[in-house]
């Protein structure tokens, strides 16, 4: 969606009320991990905390064994994905209803626009990329199926989402053995990875810019 496009669609949607940014507020949080350590009732309003273990022994080893690869594996992985996609793609169509979803556009578009060339509607996958890389996927892939989000504006989207995918889930979970031994701490290492992704989300919109030129000027 261009900003032109955007400007436009702004103008003429619905004003969103309390209902509307309380539910964008609700999923932010759900979605960005900051009760994901919380030990207490707060772990209630975490993503990851609400789609439990399933697929794994104890909270370790997968159901699907070890050792094992082939297409029988990658099966059984896609298959401990689905209650993970089905609640986020559950809370994002009752957070839609509410207009969550236009206060996302208000909220993120200043942002995100000029930071990475997406539209503001990317906003809630902008924050689910943050700590799960397949429920960012699903609402992209979302966004490009209903036209509000261009061929180009995904390639940036995804350059950033996958140069240290879910990189707050993986930093603090995944590498944790590490973190001891590590010169820095968590906050610096974030940042970096951080502005790493950004810098690869605008390389990106540099190569899809000047394609585009050159497809111009072969049409002309």
């Amino acid at each position: 969606m261009s900003e032109e496009k955007e400007n436009q669609v702004d103008s003429t949607s619905p004003k969103v009320g309390l209902a509307g940014w309380l539910s964008l507020a609700f999923l932010v949080i759900m979605f960005s991990g900051v009760f994901a350590q919380a030990d207490n009732f707060l772990r209630a309003f975490d993503f990851g905390n609400l789609t439990g273990t399933f697929g794994k022994v104890a909270g370790n080893a997968d159901f699907h064994g070890k050792g094992g690869t082939g297409a029988r594996e990658g099966m059984m992985y896609g298959l401990t994905l689905l209650p993970t996609v089905m609640l986020a793609v559950g809370l994002i169509d009752v957070v839609e209803a509410k207009g969550g979803l236009r206060a996302a556009e208000k909220l993120f578009r200043p942002i995100l626009r000029p930071l990475l060339g997406i539209p503001g509607l990317a906003g809630i996958a902008f924050i689910a990329s943050f700590t799960s890389s397949d429920v960012a996927a699903v609402m992209t892939k979302e966004l490009v199926d209903n036209k509000q989000m261009t061929d180009a504006e995904r390639s940036h989207f995804l350059a950033y989402q996958y140069a240290g995918s879910a990189v707050i889930m993986n930093l603090i979970n995944t590498q944790a053995p590490l973190l001891p031994i590590v010169l820095f701490a968590v906050g610096p290492l974030l940042l970096v990875i951080v502005l790493l992704k950004i810098m690869g989300a605008n390389i990106m919109r540099l190569y899809t810019a000047y394609e585009s030129r050159k497809v111009h000027k072969e049409v002309a």
